[in-house]
């Protein structure tokens, strides 16, 4: 998801917490149909279909700035960022068709943290040992959740890793061509570059979809497609570090889906686990904003967190 900077204007919080809570929402429900989907179609398939019909509902949505979504000063990293969108896309539902959707959701809840620890050796932001103690915690709340060694790890869990790692890095890109283009025109390019690619594999991986299947993958990039919209709109509303907790409501969502649908119900380690990541994120963005008001009431630079 995107973070766009916020326009000046009247900040309405409540409503950015709503949209904020819908996005992740979408996200639950389109991971679901895409867990659904997976027991007898290809993932490649399922994410032809993600992008093919996300690019459709921005085009649907927008039909007055179709001339102009292209605009970018930085085309290129543009580009790089919205292929680190489909590889985390691959990784995700790859996740999803193999794991339990919380145990999922628990484990990408770790790219907030990595985009903290990568800020310092890629953006040369400061970051003092309470946040670094912060990103180690999410780590440990990550192994609480996949155990190595206790005779219940999977492969499949360094998906949802590999998911956060190309994500945090996505972010990280974001914040340095920030002002680059208009935050619907980054997310125009993410759409297309992913039904382009996925366009040019998906023979390869084609089988003919049943005709309620068809409207299972419009579902995928419908929501996908919503989602991010929800996103932007609500960073439009209120600053990131109001709204940002409001996306762990995700595991809620996850964990009544995945039960509801497949019957999964997480384990207390995932719980655990997952308690840990989001406190160590929450702590982070507690200092984000403690170091951001020092910022703005101070002259000269921001003290590390």
């Amino acid at each position: 998801m995107t973070v766009p900077a916020r326009p000046h204007g009247a900040e309405a919080p409540l409503a950015g917490i709503l949209l904020m809570c819908l996005a992740v929402l979408c996200f639950v429900i389109m991971n679901t149909m895409v867990k659904h989907l997976s027991q007898t179609l290809p993932v490649p398939l399922i994410i032809w279909a993600r992008y093919f019909f996300h690019l459709v509902v921005i085009m649907a949505l927008f039909p007055r700035r179709l001339p102009t979504l292209l605009v970018s000063r930085r085309k290129g990293m543009q580009v790089l960022r919205s292929v680190l969108v489909l590889v985390a896309t691959l990784f995700m539902f790859f996740a999803v068709s193999l794991m339990p959707l919380a145990d999922v959701v628990a484990i990408t809840f770790m790219a907030p943290l990595l985009v903290t620890g990568l800020s310092v050796p890629v953006l040369g932001e400061h970051m003092g040992p309470r946040r670094w103690a912060a990103v180690a915690a999410g780590f440990l709340g990550m192994l609480v959740i996949v155990r190595p060694g206790a005779g219940v790890f999977q492969w499949a869990a360094l998906l949802p890793l590999g998911m956060a790692v190309c994500y945090a890095t996505y972010q990280i890109i974001t914040r340095m061509i920030r002002g680059a283009a208009d935050p619907l025109n980054a997310l125009f390019y993410t759409a297309l570059v992913g039904a382009v690619v996925t366009t040019v594999t998906v023979p390869f991986f084609w089988v003919t979809p049943a005709p309620l299947d068809w409207l299972w993958l419009v579902g995928t990039g419908l929501f996908g497609g919503l989602g991010h919209f929800a996103v932007i709109r609500a960073y439009d509303h209120a600053a990131p570090v109001m709204i940002a907790p409001f996306s762990y409501t995700e595991l809620i969502w996850a964990v009544l889906l995945g039960l509801v649908f497949f019957g999964d119900f997480p384990d207390a380690w995932t719980f655990c686990g997952a308690a840990i990541i989001a406190a160590s994120g929450l702590y982070v963005l507690h200092r984000e904003r403690g170091r951001r008001a020092v910022a703005s009431s101070e002259p000269g630079p921001a003290p590390g967190a």
